[in-house]
């Protein structure tokens, strides 16, 4: 038996760390169990939806969804999600490790401004980028008036998509990495160090192997959100399903063919949480010990402290900085023009309440979901988790108009309220939650549980007064992803808020949409700001 045990395994057992096996079938928490399912049927409502409509489709419909061009649709959009995903973990994870186990200076100032740019919307984004980068942009204008330069490469098409997702997307891995680091016991580490092995060999035969159920996480939010995502692929002329359903609905108002091409989409989602399940670690290790986790000690960079520096300089300027000189040059300009700013109270009021009460309901219902998956681990008990994310890679006009048509059919006192609202934004965003809380489930012990349990505690009682307290790093970081992706959401946002609501988002596209930069700049910058405020008081709660 010893023998068979990997360095991994062995470092593991020499640190105190034991890897768990189940034992006998899990054990049923009927409760728990219909809760998770009730949330996940709920979610299920866009997808019978388009199950509806294509069943109302013609030949026509049927033909479109063979084509040569749909396996090509197919193609292009796997492949950019794949590319995204890969360059988002190659940015998102040194820039975790650094901001969490180093001695880099400003490192929580770092970790705030990388983590920015998820709140920027992406046709915002797009346009940002195109307008300071793009062929007629304002670096195309330096160039050519300091050095003569006529002509810069095109960022449209391809690379241009996958330019804007990667700087818009990564903090998605950034922010589960670093709850998942948070959650490392040091004892790993040290007794790696103490064998002989430097920080590199420890991160890399060590940290990074425990990291991969939050890798995993977050890059699945990633390539999801580039599957969903329309306004970026738009601008940069790159033809993904978001962009084809979309002409779909708008040019020949096909709701059958749109909703095929949409089906599509969801079968994408879940070939892509079978490759998840099977890239997943399987191994989960637990500590012996029941006292809470040391502070990891700070790895000394030494001289790579500037090449560090360097790097997240450029991360933050090219993702965060560009963007935002932007936005405040056409601000600028525009009141240099003598134009007025509407006031914007309201509409910040209206984004912060919405988002703030998504981030609430979608954690209290992440909760049954992640511990069926975790805690009762089994093939039915993982289903609630699974079904989350379902209707994620969904577009936003799709989830909206699902909702529209159950509501007008069969709750039509919940139409256009609030309600049906925040329901739209748990659809497409509680993925996001459920991904932060299960990484950080998978690395507190069962056996916390299980000895409070043994004291007479109830199971409920248990989770909330021991568990979920440890969980407080993913807990955090799952509701600022929905707080902050909720600021941004507009297709479910214009459909189906109620009379009246408006939102940063919707005066940033009717702004944009109707060429008045000035006006879009002031509730961009505002959504900016009014988003960063909740990541920064997460971000310096955090153990130092």
């Amino acid at each position: 038996m010893g023998e068979s045990l990997t360095p991994l395994h062995r470092l593991l057992v020499s640190a105190g760390y034991r890897p768990r096996i189940a034992a006998g079938p899990p054990r049923r928490l009927p409760i728990l169990w219909l809760a998770g399912f009730i949330i996940a049927l709920l979610l299920l409502l866009p997808v019978a939806y388009l199950l509806i409509r294509v069943l109302q489709a013609d030949a026509t419909t049927w033909t479109l969804i063979r084509s040569a061009s749909t396996r090509a649709t197919v193609l292009r959009t796997v492949a950019l999600a794949g590319s995204v995903t890969a360059a988002s973990i190659l940015v998102a994870v040194p820039l975790a490790w650094l901001t969490v186990r180093t001695d880099l200076p400003l490192k929580r100032m770092w970790a705030l401004l990388t983590a920015l740019p998820m709140v920027i919307p992406s046709y915002v984004g797009a346009y940002l980028i195109v307008a300071s980068l793009g062929p007629r942009g304002i670096l195309a204008q330096i160039a050519e008036e300091v050095f003569g330069v006529r002509a810069l490469p095109s960022i449209y098409g391809f690379p241009g998509a996958l330019y804007v997702l990667t700087l818009l997307s990564f903090p998605y891995i950034l922010l589960t990495v670093r709850a998942a680091l948070q959650g490392i016991d040091p004892a790993l580490e040290e007794s790696s160090r103490s064998l002989g092995n430097g920080p590199w060999r420890t991160f890399w035969q060590v940290t990074l192997p425990q990291l991969r159920p939050a890798i995993a996480s977050g890059s699945l939010l990633v390539a999801l959100y580039v599957l969903r995502d329309f306004g970026a692929v738009s601008i940069m002329r790159y033809n993904t399903f978001t962009r084809v359903i979309y002409v779909q609905y708008k040019s020949a108002f096909d709701r059958a063919s749109a909703a095929g091409l949409a089906i599509i989409l969801v079968l994408l989602t879940l070939a892509l949480l079978i490759a998840e399940v099977r890239t997943r670690s399987r191994a989960s290790f637990e500590r012996s010990a029941t006292g809470g986790i040391r502070k990891a000690s700070s790895v000394r960079l030494g001289r790579w402290r500037w090449p560090a520096l360097l790097f997240c300089t450029g991360i933050v300027t090219i993702s965060l900085i560009i963007p935002l000189s932007v936005l405040l040059y056409w601000l600028v300009r525009g009141l240099i023009a003598g134009e007025t700013l509407q006031p914007l109270w309201q509409a910040t009021g209206n984004s912060v309440f919405a988002s703030a009460i998504t981030a609430i309901v979608a954690l209290l219902a992440a909760i049954p979901a992640v511990v069926l998956s975790v805690r009762r681990a089994g093939r039915w008990n993982q289903l609630p988790e699974r079904l989350t994310y379902t209707a994620y890679a969904l577009p936003g006009i799709v989830v909206a108009l699902a909702l529209v048509f159950f509501g007008a059919n069969f709750a039509p006192a919940l139409y256009q309220t609030l309600l049906m609202l925040i329901l739209a934004y748990l659809i497409l965003f509680l993925p996001q939650a459920v991904g932060s809380l299960q990484a950080s489930l998978l690395q507190v012990p069962a056996s916390l549980e299980e000895a409070a349990r043994s004291m007479g505690r109830r199971p409920w009682t248990a989770f909330w007064q021991i568990t979920f307290p440890l969980l407080r790093p993913g807990a955090l970081a799952g509701m600022a992803l929905v707080f902050l992706t909720t600021m941004k959401e507009l297709p479910a946002t214009l459909i189906l808020s109620p009379y009246n609501f408006s939102t940063l988002a919707t005066r940033v596209w009717s702004a944009v949409s109707e060429a008045f930069f000035a006006q879009a700049a002031a509730p961009a910058l505002l959504l900016i700001l009014t988003s960063s405020l909740p990541m920064a008081v997460i971000l310096f709660r955090e153990r130092a």
